[in-house]
């Protein structure tokens, strides 16, 4: 397994790096890999985020291509390592343990439910959450205190959703439909007005079609195989602007089908002792156990996982710094519940609920193997 680093080897330091660079206040110390005085003098500074695209596949499929020419080497996500946590992160600074958001599904008690933060649902049925975004989302968008110009480029199907609206804060937003589209609109806006600016540009098809297909399959293969080209495409229209582009990624993938992929139904009786849906992730689900039954489901939990999970108080990864350092969110203990399920090599487990369609994917992450912590630091100076 692979720890997540926030002392300097991880998102949290990049992202912090990338603050003070732009004249922020970082609120964790900068990647050591790079500094912030290596950004500073940018005219226009360019984070841009691949949806899964793990350093480990990078190394695997990039050889010879524009993405390896400029990749200095590896870093670790945050934890869990998913999207709703580590993109939280890259929007604002904070650490999961600061901003809350621990999974695709969270125990949210304000609104009284299990919900989904990126699409603000209800979950099983796919209604907004009847709360303010303002009471789930503690974190404050990194932009509001950055001293340059701020845009966010994001695809069209989410530009303008209750999450990205909270997250960009301030900062300008800009929609796009393809992957040309996103390379002209990604280098139009670091090369657009007078100011100095900071843009931070989102590319969500990879992960998408690894969940569908699968990370190793042809079809992401072909898909990375043109997420490269155009990488060299912004590169080339950048050239002479002034422009430094980090890319990274929030997490990696393993894939994980047949005798892998675990149904919760199948646990002799673990689910009867649960208070709520699982929560979290298919690689690492949160577990809210009634009152007085904690040490029966751990019992329950390891006699039918054996050495395909780590089973623990879920306190006991949140002393041990897995979700970062800071101050940690009022509700934080209740979003991660009683008792976590860490899946080894490439187990998953899934739960359905009333409402919700059953279906599998092949592609996970969230967890704590090489092929989902790290993800790749790449800069390239234009």
């Amino acid at each position: 397994m692979v720890r997540p680093d926030y002392a300097g080897g991880g998102l949290a330091n990049l992202v912090a790096s990338i603050v003070a660079a732009c004249g922020g206040a970082p609120r964790h110390a900068p990647l050591t890999a790079l500094p912030a005085s290596e950004l500073a003098a940018a005219r226009s500074v360019v984070l841009l985020l691949f949806d899964g695209l793990g350093d480990r596949y990078l190394e695997r499929e990039g050889a010879g291509g524009a993405l390896a020419a400029h990749r200095r080497g590896a870093i670790t996500s945050v934890f869990p390592s998913t999207t709703a946590s580590a993109i939280t992160t890259t929007y604002t600074g904070w650490t999961p343990l600061e901003h809350g958001l621990t999974g695709w599904f969270t125990l949210f008690g304000e609104a009284g439910c299990v919900g989904a933060p990126l699409p603000f649902q209800r979950r099983g049925e796919k209604t907004a959450l009847d709360i303010a975004p303002s009471r789930l989302y503690r974190a404050g968008p990194l932009a509001n205190g950055l001293a340059r110009r701020s845009i966010v480029v994001s695809h069209r199907s989410i530009a303008d959703s209750v999450y990205s609206r909270h997250h960009a804060g301030r900062a300008e937003r800009r929609a796009y439909d393809t992957l040309e589209d996103f390379v002209a609109q990604t280098a139009a806006a670091a090369t657009s007005g007078s100011e100095r600016n900071f843009v931070y540009a989102y590319w969500p098809e990879f992960d998408a079609l690894s969940h569908r297909h699968g990370n190793a399959s042809d079809e992401v293969r072909a898909h990375f195989r043109a997420l490269d080209q155009a990488f060299g495409e912004l590169m080339a229209r950048l050239a002479g602007s002034g422009t430094v582009v980090v890319a990274t990624a929030d997490h990696g993938f393993v894939d994980s089908v047949g005798a892998d992929a675990l149904d919760f139904a199948d646990a002799p009786g673990l689910s009867g002792l649960l208070r709520y849906p699982l929560c979290g992730e298919s690689r690492i689900a949160f577990c809210h156990v009634q009152e007085g039954r904690v040490p029966e489901f751990i019992e329950r939990a390891r006699a039918w996982l054996g050495e395909r999970a780590r089973v623990c108080p879920s306190a006991e990864l949140a002393a041990q710094g897995w979700f970062g350092p800071g101050d940690a969110h009022p509700r934080f203990a209740e979003r991660i519940g009683d008792v976590a399920l860490l899946m080894h090599g490439r187990t998953t487990v899934k739960d359905w609920t009333p409402g919700e369609h059953r279906h599998r994917l092949v592609g996970h992450h969230g967890g704590a193997s090489e092929d989902e912590m790290l993800i790749p630091l790449i800069v390239g100076s234009a």
